[in-house]
This record gives structure tokens, C-alpha cells and sequence, in this order.
């Protein structure tokens, strides 16, 4: 059980290309692989074939590590589709979305001066967590047509979901400092 280094993520673990997969066959999938073309199974290998070991483990991980976030393969699934990302250009073009954002940081940054900072970081994560699993589940819907439109309220929801996901770090950043405090 072998693969070609062209092969996009998708085939590589043999999944239909698509927004919802089916993580826990993802991850066997890729422990099988790993078993297969892992570089210590080479050891005393030609040259030659410890380098291909090497090239394919390198692109099984990183197939893997793009794959499981759903996130980063919301990304992958929309440069499949010839949408590519300009990180430093790209924003976010709703406005509410951008003042709800900004809002959440204020409060993240005061969460110090709160009387139970703990609790509060703890809501805070709960509503980001909740907002991360809602801009998920629209990002399935918009997969499930790839036309243009659809592909393009894709390519909006991901630069959300960065933010959220961004928002998120900072919070568990947070959390983790006031449990040290402690």
C-alpha cells in the first residue's frame, strides 16, 4: 500500500473530495500508510528508496496534519478548486462580523480586571467554541455546491473561521496564564 507523490491529500488516503469526511477513517488510513512507508522500515534500503520512504512519509503527514483541522482543509479544498489565498490581502467583508470581533477582544483584553477572570475566559472560549462549530457547519453546506458562488461565501467563511480560530488561541493563551497564577 503505496502512493503516488502527485496523488492531492484526498487520494492519498482513498476519500472522496469533500468538505465532510470521516475522521476516524482518516486517521486508520493514515496509520496504515505510516506502517507502509514510514523511513525506518528502510533503514537498509537502497539510497534510492529510503529517499522515496522519505518524500512519501514527509507527504503522508502533511496530508494528514492538512486533512484533520477542518480549517486547513477547507483551505486545501478551495485551492483544489482554484481559489487561491493571498493572507495578506485577504479580509473579511462583513462588517457586523469584523465590530462582533473586535468587540470579543476588548472583553478578552478586561478579562483580567474581572472578579473571577477564570469564569469569564471560560465563557468567552464557550461562545468562540460555539461560533467555530456554526462557521463548520456553513462551510459543509457551501462544499456541498462548488459553484462559484458557493465556493466564493466559502472563501469568506474560512477567513472567519481564521479569526475565530485566532480569538480561540488567544483565550486558551489567557486561561493557561490565570491557571499558572493560581
Amino acid at each position: 500500500m503505496s502512493f503516488d507523490l502527485s496523488s492531492n491529500y484526498f487520494e492519498i488516503f482513498e476519500l472522496p473530495i469533500s468538505f465532510t469526511i470521516d475522521l476516524t477513517l482518516l486517521v486508520q488510513r493514515f496509520r496504515d500508510l505510516q506502517q507502509v512507508v514510514h523511513p525506518d522500515r528502510f533503514a537498509s534500503a537502497s539510497d534510492q528508496e529510503r529517499r522515496i520512504s522519505m518524500q512519501q512519509s514527509t507527504r503522508l503527514n502533511e496530508a494528514y496534519q492538512v486533512l484533520k483541522d477542518p480549517l486547513s482543509r477547507a483551505r486545501y479544498l478551495l485551492e483544489l478548486n482554484g481559489i487561491q489565498w493571498e493572507d495578506e490581502k485577504s479580509t473579511v467583508s462583513d462588517t457586523e462580523f469584523l465590530m462582533e470581533q473586535m468587540e470579543l477582544r476588548e472583553v478578552l483584553s478586561e478579562v483580567r480586571g474581572k472578579r473571577d477572570p477564570l469564569m469569564e475566559v471560560g465563557r468567552i472560549l464557550d461562545d468562540v467554541v460555539s461560533r467555530i462549530r456554526e462557521m463548520t457547519d456553513e462551510l459543509e453546506l457551501q462544499f456541498e455546491n462548488s459553484d462559484e458562488e458557493h465556493l466564493n461565501q466559502a472563501k469568506e467563511a474560512v477567513r472567519k473561521l481564521q479569526f475565530l480560530n485566532k480569538l480561540k488561541e488567544e483565550a486558551e493563551s489567557i486561561e493557561a496564564d490565570l491557571e499558572d497564577e493560581l
